[in-house]
């Protein structure tokens, strides 16, 4: 069994390390912000946005739910049940599963179509609130 003073760490390593995912989706939203203002208002999308969108979304998608899973191990560490903080373990099984969905809609997403890009809209909106909720919860645990 590991050391608490070791686990009190690997609870702010998790911590952080989500608090940085919550701040790197919010600049991924932001980039797909941007890029449908341009296809709604019909001027030039920037490519070079669409490319850094494109290019880190698979990438902080992986992150994202590799946090959601050390902290499942971080806390099946500590207390040996996952349902030690409910609300904390249901919004963040939630946000995998909006991360899951989101990866999956987005490569459906082709030509002018609206429709994946609307549900990728919705999508990313209740993500970004749900890390907002997310890391509230988390500092009423570890505070």
């Amino acid at each position: 069994m590991l050391d608490k003073e070791l686990i009190v760490y690997f609870k702010a390593a998790h911590g952080f390390f989500n608090l940085c995912m919550m701040a790197l989706f919010c600049y991924q939203g932001w980039m797909g912000y941007l890029i449908r203002q341009a296809r709604t208002s019909g001027v030039p999308v920037p490519l070079d946005t669409v490319r850094r969108h494109r290019k880190a979304g698979p990438v902080f998608a992986l992150w994202g739910v590799l946090g959601f899973i050390a902290g499942v191990i971080v806390i099946m560490l500590d207390k040996g049940r996952v349902f030690e903080y409910p609300l904390h373990f249901l919004s963040g099984s939630l946000i995998a599963v909006i991360i899951v969905s989101l990866y999956s809609v987005s490569r459906r997403i082709a030509g002018p179509e609206p429709h994946y890009r609307n549900i990728h809209f919705g999508l990313g909106m209740c993500l970004l609130a749900l890390y907002v909720i997310q890391v509230l919860l988390g500092l009423g645990i570890l505070l």
